[in-house]
């Protein structure tokens, strides 16, 4: 597919990428901070803990990931350090999103809770291992110590293919983990049209509205 053929670049898109993604990281701290009672490692109210989780997931990982996605298309200096951003933005977003997993599953032992009986987070621990090692193998063969030239040109498309892959089924495991805690929370007796539902549900749409121009952006030139 020719992506020029959609008539416009990259530019123009990844600006409303940062609008949308910001925005949704104002709202899923406004969500944790408001309507969750705050953050905390360690706190007698586990929700604290909880909340944790869902700020590592989406602001540290999978916004900071989108930034590297699109680390070739914004960061104006040579392919040689756009690798080097490239790489330090997906492995930085890597290290916070197992911190993320860390607090859920800490927040789950410590409230007596089963782990792992769930879609989302069978498939968060994919995203985030398969992730790891789509970096790993990134490093090795794009920079140290690198493959050679023409290796180097048949890994290309299928580390482009398999890096929006996880980047899609990322946005997916956000989703559903979206949809879970909303639905547990309205088992506990949240209004299902309540303010924060309403919040919880417009913070998913800006989400897929967010993800949907990073994979726009990925296709389009820069210029």
């Amino acid at each position: 597919m020719d992506s020029r053929r959609f008539g416009i670049t990259a530019g123009p898109v990844i600006l409303l990428v940062q609008v949308f993604g910001v925005t949704a990281c104002m709202l899923v701290l406004y969500w944790v901070l408001h309507y969750g009672g705050g953050l905390a490692f360690h706190s007698e109210k586990k929700q604290r803990i909880f909340n944790l989780h869902p700020v590592f997931m989406f602001v540290g990982f999978i916004f900071l990931a989108s930034q590297g996605i699109l680390s070739y298309k914004i960061v104006p200096v040579k392919k040689d350090r756009q690798k080097l951003v490239h790489l330090t933005l997906l492995g930085l977003a890597i290290i916070l999103g197992a911190i993320g997993i860390y607090a859920v599953f800490k927040f789950h032992n410590e409230s007596h809770f089963k782990d792992m009986y769930s879609l989302h987070s069978w498939l968060g621990i994919s995203v985030i291992s398969l992730f790891g090692l789509q970096w790993v193998v990134g490093f090795i063969s794009f920079l140290y110590p690198g493959a050679s030239k023409n290796r180097r040109a048949r890994i290309v498309p299928w580390h482009l293919f398999f890096g929006l892959f996880l980047y899609v089924m990322a946005i997916v495991t956000v989703e559903t983990g979206i949809l879970e805690k909303l639905t547990f929370e309205e088992f506990k007796g949240l209004n299902r049209f309540s303010s924060e539902a309403m919040l919880v549900n417009s913070t998913a749409i800006v989400i897929l509205i967010f993800a949907m121009l990073v994979v726009l952006s990925t296709i389009l030139p820069r210029e």
